[in-house]
């Protein structure tokens, strides 16, 4: 059972940054992917990023692309997600959720459907108002 827990959640003013991070217990497999998701009120859950642990490889939704960044350290198993010139739109739940299954030394690169994450954090709720 993998246990995943955001925090860093805030209320930011339109072009702020602001850094979440995912705390994981310790995963054993080889192969798997961690990946960032978001839900705004009213919309459906949105894939914002994620990273292959083998690789490292990372993908990003065009969306955040060159705002967002990930970065992880691995020595406490955390994960996080830099987000900088946040607007209005990027205010949503955010939630991590790890990929155990759909990794492997044939498919290395992570998958940013969430319909492939088994496990999922409580969510961090990031507002953007000024």
């Amino acid at each position: 059972q993998v246990q995943l827990v955001e925090s860093g959640g805030a209320l930011v003013q339109p072009g702020g940054s602001l850094t979440l991070s995912c705390a994981a217990s310790e995963i054993t497999s080889d192969y798997y992917a961690i990946g960032w998701f978001r839900q705004a009120p009213g919309k459906v859950r949105e894939g914002v990023s994620c990273i292959s642990s083998r690789t490292g490889g990372t993908y990003y939704a065009d969306s955040v692309k060159g705002r967002f960044t990930l970065s992880r350290d691995n020595a406490k198993n955390t994960l996080y997600l830099h987000m900088n010139s946040l607007k209005p739109e990027d205010a949503a739940v955010y939630y991590c959720a790890a990929d155990l299954f759909s990794v492997s030394a044939d498919q290395p690169m992570c998958i940013i459907s969430s319909l492939v994450y088994d496990y999922w954090g409580q969510g961090t709720q990031v507002t953007i108002s000024s």
